[in-house]
């Protein structure tokens, strides 16, 4: 299985490291994976983007101009995005930020209230991981044992005290998707 991500929203929503997430996941289990992040000069607060390639062969080029799955965090991502995504191809939208509908019909859509749902458990700021355990859960790009160690070895040391917050995170990602 091949799989091309691309994770877009505003700086600040977690948006590089939910890419790493992904990547560092595939890799656990034994893929070929790209990470290849995008940003504005902004950083906080400006766009920001990053392609991510899981696949069996080994990958030709990491940046993804036709995603087979996009996670859009935003309307600016959704706006310039949606049109590139493969046809039955699928969108993640953050439908507590991303107010608009998917225009296309000829992918399938996931309106996920990634914000709210990480709010409402006491986990602001970390709707991305949210976003990454409903992927998981859509896709199965990655095992579910190697999205939790992907986490886990993602998660700086200086911010360790919120490893268990992002595991938490996704796995109501994951059940939201029950």
């Amino acid at each position: 299985m091949n799989t091309n991500l691309l994770l877009a929203g505003f700086g600040g929503q977690g948006i590089l490291f939910t890419g790493k997430v992904a990547a560092y996941a595939g890799m656990l289990d034994g893929k070929e994976v790209s990470w290849l992040p995008s940003y504005g000069p902004e950083m906080r607060g400006g766009t920001a983007n990053c392609s991510v390639c899981v696949s069996e062969s080994p990958i030709g080029s990491p940046l993804v101009t036709a995603p087979d799955v996009l996670v859009a965090m935003n309307h600016p991502s959704l706006e310039k995005f949606e049109k590139t995504v493969v046809p039955n191809g699928l969108i993640i939208l953050d439908s507590s930020i991303v107010k608009d509908e998917v225009k296309r019909k000829d992918v399938r859509v996931v309106y996920l209230q990634a914000t709210r749902l990480a709010s409402d458990n006491g986990l602001m700021g970390l709707a991305s991981m949210v976003m990454i355990g409903r992927l998981y859960k859509e896709t199965g790009f990655c095992s579910e044992a190697s999205l939790f160690e992907g986490i886990k070895r993602s998660v700086p040391v200086r911010k360790q005290s919120l490893m268990d917050k992002n595991i938490e995170a996704a796995k109501i990602g994951i059940k939201s998707g029950e």
